[in-house]
């Protein structure tokens, strides 16, 4: 016998698709499966979750801060890190992983005009800050936005 072997002994499981509470001979008659009496006996038993009027755990816990589920998280890289590159090279997020300039390009790679940039470039990413755009144009490149 192995684990992958085991499995219930024939006829102890039932499927979930007989009907309780009707009579003795179904073999799920009189109380139905619910035991004698008690809360859970009841029509109405509380939700699941309920813990007697203690101050259940879903209220216990702090509840801090909030998530936007459409914002998008986007990696920022200033113009001088795109110097790693040669002249007339075209430049994509896929460059920029080899190069080792982006680890994870997430939701999408945005370049900001910050530091000195000499190269003629031709840059596609997914967006642009107005000064990075003006200053590769300015050199002779181009500003793709994918």
């Amino acid at each position: 016998m192995e684990l992958s072997n085991l499995r219930p002994a024939a006829g102890s499981v039932h499927s979930d698709n007989f009907r309780r509470g009707r009579g003795h001979g179904s073999g799920n008659g009189k109380t139905a499966g619910k035991g004698h009496k008690g809360q859970k006996a009841r029509s109405g038993a509380p939700r699941p979750g309920f813990e007697g009027g203690q101050m259940p755990l879903y209220r216990r816990i702090p509840k801090r801060g909030f998530t936007c589920r459409n914002s998008k998280e986007i990696v920022a890289i200033n113009l001088s890190a795109l110097e790693a590159f040669d002249n007339g090279t075209t430049v994509d997020v896929n460059a920029l992983i080899e190069k080792g300039i982006v680890k994870n390009p997430r939701d999408g790679v945005k370049i900001l005009g910050n530091g000195e940039f000499t190269k003629k470039l031709d840059v596609k990413v997914n967006a642009f800050s107005a000064s990075a755009k003006e200053k590769i144009e300015a050199l002779g490149g181009t500003a793709e936005v994918i």
